[in-house]
């Protein structure tokens, strides 16, 4: 069976340094917002190209934070693609603010410029750009549309580490990049982590005291806060992926040309171009026929996956807040998106045998 991700073989690597790296935080004592944390927030925002990062608990709260530090009027509109993860969506919410979804550019799935354009009202305060599956988005295009309008931008990064746009990295771009380290992303926890990555000095110490209580010195609270911290052990973990994400990221680029290559043209594959350096978290691939296919590949002993079956317009969460409008292009995304395997693990050799059983669909 070719597994779509198996976490323990991911990791396997990397079992010596994080036994080494248990053994030291033990012994240290310190389990939350000590050295590990401070050490991988300072390396992390290097590798970026940012001047600072805050460790937070989870993907979500990233964006949450990101959103209260910018403090705006409550019921204000932030434009979010439509065919997003859910949780893009409920960091606005969980903020008072109003989601405005816009269309993506079917050949890319990331948020189209052209239809940002046309949503913006005079009751807009923030675009929040999603770089899916590993590939920026039109950053350049995105920002001209923000400065003019004077549009602040939060970039949603949870599945872009380390992916650029004309040679800068995701989480650059805009005022925030939040990140997610989920055990499944190119730059995985071993359980659920988060990031804030800014270049404004005032603006990370709000998300650091909002992560913290409100607390910028122990029990003197300023703002009303949240528990939303990267502990230690996390953190000691990611730095040690962190210095392998490159590599990482290498093979999983290595894997997706395999699938370039030689998948026939039956399939709708990612689109390439020179100005992006995608970093392949999901290799998504459509098909008409998505749950035949998925299906067939399983008959085989391939194991894939759907990101996503739902668009989020279409989610009981939504009701009442956007499940009364259609979104044509996010629907036909998500009725025949299917997601191939290309975790670290694989080899090319289980690539092709992925390759040869599609090619006979």
């Amino acid at each position: 069976m070719i597994e779509y991700e198996n976490l323990s073989r991911l990791n396997q690597p990397f079992l010596a340094a994080y036994a080494k790296k248990f053994k030291s935080v033990m012994e240290r004592g310190w389990f939350v917002l000590g050295e590990e944390v401070s050490d991988f927030e300072r390396d992390f925002a290097a590798y970026c190209g940012s001047h600072h990062c805050a460790g937070v608990a989870n993907g979500l709260d990233a964006l949450i934070l990101s959103l209260k530090a910018l403090n705006f009027q409550l019921k204000k509109e932030v434009l979010v693609p439509s065919n997003t993860y859910i949780a893009t969506i409920l960091s606005i919410l969980h903020c008072g603010l109003k989601p405005v979804l816009v269309e993506p550019d079917i050949e890319t799935y990331n948020i189209d410029p052209r239809k940002i354009l046309e949503a913006v009202t005079k009751e807009t305060v923030a675009i929040v750009v999603v770089h899916l599956y590993g590939k920026c988005c039109a950053m350049e295009e995105i920002k001209a549309i923000a400065d003019a309008h004077d549009l602040k931008i939060i970039e949603d990064c949870a599945q872009a580490h380390g992916a650029t746009f004309k040679g800068k990295k995701a989480g650059t771009f805009g005022d925030f990049g939040a990140f997610s380290f989920y055990p499944t992303k190119n730059l995985g926890a071993l359980g659920d982590g988060g990031g804030v990555i800014c270049n404004n000095e005032e603006q990370i110490q709000m998300i650091k005291m909002l992560r913290n209580y409100g607390s910028d010195k122990k029990y003197y609270n300023e703002v009303v806060g949240y528990n939303s911290r990267l502990d230690e052990l996390q953190a000691a973990f990611l730095s040690i992926k962190l210095s392998h994400l490159d590599s990482i990221n290498d093979h999983k680029k290595r894997l997706a040309s395999i699938y370039d290559i030689h998948l026939k043209g039956d399939f709708v594959k990612p689109v390439t171009h020179p100005d992006y350096n995608d970093v392949y978290h999901i290799y998504a691939i459509r098909h008409p026929h998505r749950d035949k296919l998925k299906a067939y590949l399983l008959e085989n002993k391939i194991k894939t996956e759907i990101h996503y079956p739902i668009p989020p317009h279409r989610q009981k969460a939504m009701k009442g807040i956007c499940n009364d409008m259609r979104f044509p292009i996010a629907e036909e995304i998500h009725d025949t998106v299917l997601s191939l395997p290309i975790s670290y693990f694989h080899t090319e050799d289980e690539i092709m045998r992925v390759v040869d059983a599609m090619n006979k669909f």
